[in-house]
């Protein structure tokens, strides 16, 4: 028998009074339907479209407010973020197939060379969290319009130069400036969609940006192969920059909407061709910065103040964990994959390599279908069970399931190294292990997001500067450890890690709400 209720619990809508004003909540009512209300038992509360999904958070009357973008207009901007955020990795990724001619070219061992490529990753975790500060006191827009101008001319530098010295800085600044929206784009992503709808929203984000560092050699192999030259590597990159300029200018916007001012304070937002222009550019927010946007002291404070919260630092051990071995897995088979037959290799060349890289393309875009439908299962199902109530640890679920594919993927991919194996298993290992990742990213993304909503900056960042530097840190060590321990015992050590980090979802399952009581919301 349903129980009656007569009322919402003032506990709870006090919650999504907060979420309102940008306060974090553990538990919001995400579903009148679900709690038992009639019409009228849920007071002035706004539903979306299927009549009992609850608004979080409630939209003004505002038409500038970006919650109130038409359909169109959202998914124009969720796809000129998802560009934007697609240069960093796909610029870094493409580096991969050159350090041969390139070495080559400048009289240095490939080693030498791939340094400017460590270094580029190094600085793509590091960069984020310098845009997350600008974007916090800037704003969204301006960060995406400098940030990818600046991207744009350091790529062709790198296209241009004849001088290992030179093409290894601007590398380096190419990876600073291109991974902006790595890390803004969730922020982008808060600002423009409902509570509702961000594990999709998220996952057509991630799916995007996780794909391009395999795009990157994917499209590098074949043009070497094709050319016998790494200059057109790097002018396709700095094409696709020049696109994504074109796409801003067209239609990027603000995003950031500063829902504790009333509607008639809100400072005005042309929607002329020259009033956006004002806010691409970033001359809008200066002008409506005192009041409106934070102090630079407030964003770095933030920055700290979220770092310091109880879940974030499991999170982001759970993502590096989980996540590093993607760059062992796409370093060390396409070593081996072209390293000759006599040498213990597989003996492909560049265009035979870049086939395979079909392997982790498809594995992304059938993860990203999956979770599109999963995680709004498991959301849909937590709801359902609670009474309409929602808590971020629902998301976690996803979490095992990308667990179920990661481990044995690893496993896969080790023993078929160690052995020489088919090729097949290979392409086998790594597709579901990529699938698995792909999971993994959007659940524990979205958790953070639903934990701490009011720093989805900072939390984006942070998730993101482990995960790179995580990346970095085995591209140093993956391959001699291969060679010394043998492929399976090297793999099979990474599965394991892979299945100690669930520990640490269980544990956040277990004690997330917890946790985050105790630390407070992000101020």
């Amino acid at each position: 028998m349903k129980p009656e209720t007569t009322q919402i619990d003032t506990a709870v809508q006090d919650q999504i009074h907060q979420q309102d004003l940008g306060i974090d909540s553990d538990v919001v009512l995400l579903d009148a339907g679900a709690a038992h209300l009639e019409k009228g038992q849920y007071g002035n509360l706004k539903l979306a479209k299927d009549g009992h999904t609850v608004l979080i958070p409630q939209p003004s009357e505002d038409p500038n407010d970006p919650l109130n973008w038409s359909w169109a207009r959202k998914h124009l901007m969720l796809a000129v973020i998802s560009a934007t955020a697609f240069l960093g990795d796909y610029g870094s990724g493409a580096g991969i197939p050159l350090i041969v001619l390139q070495g080559k070219d400048w009289g240095l061992s490939p080693a030498k060379v791939n340094e400017a490529g460590n270094l580029n990753v190094l600085m793509l975790g590091i960069g984020g969290l310098i845009w997350i500060v600008i974007s916090s006191w800037w704003g969204r827009a301006p960060v995406m319009f400098w940030s990818t101008l600046l991207g744009t001319f350091f790529t062709l530098a790198c296209a241009v130069t004849d001088s290992f010295p030179v093409f290894y800085g601007f590398r380096a600044m190419m990876g600073l400036t291109l991974t902006a929206y790595q890390v803004v784009g969730l922020a982008c992503v808060k600002d423009m969609f409902y509570f509702h709808e961000h594990a999709r929203k998220i996952g057509i984000w991630v799916a995007i940006f996780i794909l391009s560092p395999y795009l990157g050699p994917f499209f590098a192999n074949f043009i070497v192969a094709s050319t016998g030259d790494w200059r057109p590597v790097m002018w396709l990159v700095f094409a696709m920059c020049c696109a994504d300029m074109v796409l801003i200018v067209l239609i990027c916007d603000e995003t950031y909407y500063e829902r504790s001012i009333p509607i008639d304070q809100q400072p005005p937002r042309p929607q002329t061709f020259a009033g956006r222009m004002s806010r691409v550019v970033g001359i809008w927010q200066i002008q409506h910065h005192t009041g409106y946007f934070k102090t630079a002291w407030h964003s770095c404070s933030r920055l700290l103040s979220t770092f310091a919260k109880p879940i974030i630092i499991p999170a982001m051990l759970y993502y590096a964990m989980s996540f590093m071995w993607a760059v062992g897995i796409n370093i060390t088979s396409t070593i081996l994959l072209e390293t000759p037959i006599a040498a213990g290799g597989y003996g492909f060349g560049p265009k035979a390599v870049g086939y395979l890289y079909f392997t982790p393309l498809v594995a992304v875009a059938l993860g990203e279908t999956f979770g599109h439908f999963f995680n709004d299962f498991i959301a849909n199902r937590y709801v359902r069970k609670h009474n309409g109530i929602f808590k971020p640890e629902a998301r976690l679920v996803t979490n095992y399931v990308a667990a179920a594919f990661m481990i044995p993927g690893l496993i896969i991919v080790g023993q078929t190294l160690d052995k020489h194996l088919s090729y097949a298993g290979i392409i086998m290992g790594w597709g579901i292990y990529v699938f698995g990742v792909m999971l993994a990213t959007v659940a524990i993304t979205a958790y953070a997001l639903d934990s701490y909503g009011s720093a989805s900056s900072e939390v984006s960042g942070l998730l993101n500067f482990a995960r790179v530097i995580a990346g970095f840190s085995v591209g140093y060590f993956q391959m001699p450890w291969g060679v010394k321990s043998g492929f399976g015992l090297s793999f099979g050590i990474q599965a394991i890690i892979v299945a100690v980090a669930v520990v640490i979802v269980v544990l956040l399952q277990l004690f997330g709400g917890a946790l985050r009581a105790k630390g407070g919301p992000v101020v």
